[in-house]
């Protein structure tokens, strides 16, 4: 494997600085789990513990820097073992994308049920749409909780950012097809399906999953077609009746895993109609 120092210095290069960056107070608010300095006490005796803490730092130190910051919850987990995600973006950003920005995906836990995970990602102002990249050539880094993984942790975030550029051609390739009425309603309906696995509502019509909430998303483009039924999915406010006929209105994604599940499997719908 390359040294860290290697890939830090093949990835500082020249380009535009950001700010908004989140403070070591702001992530203990968010995600106390971030900063926890032992593991949980159910944890098998073979658990290697990585601080996120230390690969916050890492990261720092390699040009990326925290941006967005959220922890899952519930009433009997333990806050300062449970799974958490954090979002990161290089210092210096060589790839410019349009209306977007490349990111880097963190997710952790400190219980002992989840592997160390790196996903691509991209942030759409616009929208404030936190997307998660899913394909065949831009796999997940998976990394168990054995051994001393530090740097093999900083070694994936580094190169799936040397994906930024590939992940950027794919969201060209969505902007320039151009999607049929037949096409959008097709790629609504299975967004359906994907939201509401179990039982799908009855009178939810793809349609309302095509509504565009500003001009920006205003065309029939899959890249903007995506984007606005990313929104709805995982944003909720879809209005639909239960099979009793009791009005409903969906919730937006708070959960983690779900999070993930869903933004992975539309990226998935979204690459497979511009391939």
């Amino acid at each position: 494997m390359d040294s860290i120092q290697t890939l830090i210095d093949s990835t500082t290069g020249p380009g535009t600085a950001f700010a908004g960056t989140l403070d070591r107070d702001t992530i203990q608010v968010r995600t106390p789990a971030a900063l926890a300095t032992q593991p949980d006490a159910r944890t098998s005796p073979t658990y290697k513990f990585l601080p996120t803490e230390r690969v916050i730092s890492a990261l720092g130190d390699a040009g990326f820097l925290p941006v967005t910051a959220v922890q899952a919850r519930g009433r009997t987990a333990n806050p300062m073992s449970a799974r958490h995600v954090i979002r990161f973006r290089r210092r210096y950003e060589s790839v410019q994308l349009r209306d977007c920005i490349p990111e880097i995906l963190f997710l952790n836990s400190h219980d002992g049920r989840t592997a160390t995970q790196f996903r691509l990602a991209l942030f759409r102002p616009i929208c404030t749409n936190g997307l998660i990249v899913c394909d065949e050539q831009m796999p997940v880094w998976r990394i168990p909780h054995r051994g001393d993984i530090l740097d093999e942790v900083i070694a994936a975030a580094i190169k799936q950012s040397e994906q930024f550029a590939e992940v950027g051609k794919w969201v060209e390739r969505m902007e320039r097809t151009v999607l049929e009425p037949e096409q959008r309603l097709k790629f609504a309906s299975d967004a359906i399906d994907l939201r509401f696995p179990k039982r799908r509502p009855l009178d939810l019509a793809p349609q309302n999953l095509l509504e565009v909430k500003r001009e920006q998303d205003e065309g029939v483009d899959l890249w903007r077609t995506y984007n606005v039924i990313q929104e709805h999915v995982v944003k909720g406010g879809l209005q639909y009746r239960t099979p009793s006929k009791r009005k409903m209105v969906s919730r937006g994604i708070r959960a983690i895993r779900e999070d993930v599940r869903l933004n992975s499997a539309l990226w998935t719908m979204a690459t497979a109609l511009a391939a």
